[in-house]
């Protein structure tokens, strides 16, 4: 069950019987957590979006070290569930006294040089500071103007990079067009890798509850706004520090809800949900 973000007590009922299920998409920045018990997963077809970035804890404060841990973590989910299926997430690209357009040229070569034999693709963004909460926490970071001039030659150079190490490159809901450089638009839910990683086609149409520049398909997101601990200063989910702690503290494993129990005053509607394979 899921609750609506914009009516607390309206919440959802979802199917997650494998025959229900066309496949998963996880957004990580860290799965250690999840890699010993994968085996669980074993009646779903699931796929991998596995951001790691460049910055330290004044970003990203509570996440393990990019090349100490992250790196390994992510070489390991590759040889469990294969290259295919862990898409590499640089995003969002942010610039500031620290992360200049220089550094994450480096860094960017660096994560890629170690990556290349894990993931076939990866994928860009540049920071939206429109999101609510995103503003605020991201002051401290005094980041710089980011013109369009500056992101066509950061685009450039990283897919470059990027095609030097065989890796497939695109862009997250971004309105520049950056297919001059080999950068096509991405579909982080993606109709076209789960036809492919299940042997048969899907018949899904585009998610029209997302930006126009948005290219994934419909799906069910069964996440929560503020549950995690992760603490990086960009991030829209996370937007009221206090509501992470008290949501992680409101956890129970036996609830069918991320954080809290279902109450009297819920009202519980079933989605029904269709398995898409094109016949």
């Amino acid at each position: 069950m899921t609750r609506n973000p914009m009516n607390f007590h309206q919440v959802s009922k979802i199917s997650l019987a494998p025959d229900a299920v066309n496949g998963i998409i996880f957004w990580t920045k860290n799965p250690l957590p999840m890699l010993d018990r994968l085996g669980e997963l074993s009646d779903y077809m699931y796929y991998f979006q596995f951001t790691l970035t460049p910055y330290g804890k004044d970003v990203e404060s509570n996440l393990p070290s990019k090349n100490g841990a992250l790196v390994s973590i992510f070489k390991r989910l590759s040889d469990i569930i294969g290259a295919d299926r862990i898409i590499w997430r640089y995003d969002p690209i942010l610039i500031n006294e620290k992360y200049t357009i220089e550094y994450h040229f480096h860094a960017f070569e660096k994560i890629a040089m170690e990556l290349h034999d894990y993931t076939n693709k990866v994928t860009i963004s540049f920071i939206d500071a429109n999101y609510r909460g995103v503003k605020s926490n991201i002051k401290e970071l005094a980041l710089h103007d980011f013109p369009v001039g500056v992101k066509y030659e950061l685009s450039s150079r990283l897919s470059k990079i990027a095609n030097c190490f065989g890796l497939e490159m695109d862009a997250c809901a971004e309105a520049l067009d950056l297919q001059q450089f080999g950068i096509g638009r991405a579909r982080c839910i993606d109709e076209r890798l789960l036809a492919k990683l299940l042997g048969h086609d899907l018949n899904v149409a585009k998610d029209k509850n997302q930006r126009r520049e948005c290219g994934c398909v419909a799906s069910i997101d069964i996440g929560m706004y503020n549950t995690c601990r992760n603490g990086c200063l960009y991030c829209y989910a996370n937007y009221n520090y206090g509501a992470v702690n008290g949501n992680v503290a409101g956890h129970n494993p036996q609830s069918p809800i991320i954080s809290g129990d279902v109450g009297k005053d819920d009202k519980i509607s079933e989605l029904k949900v269709n398995l898409l394979k094109k016949t």
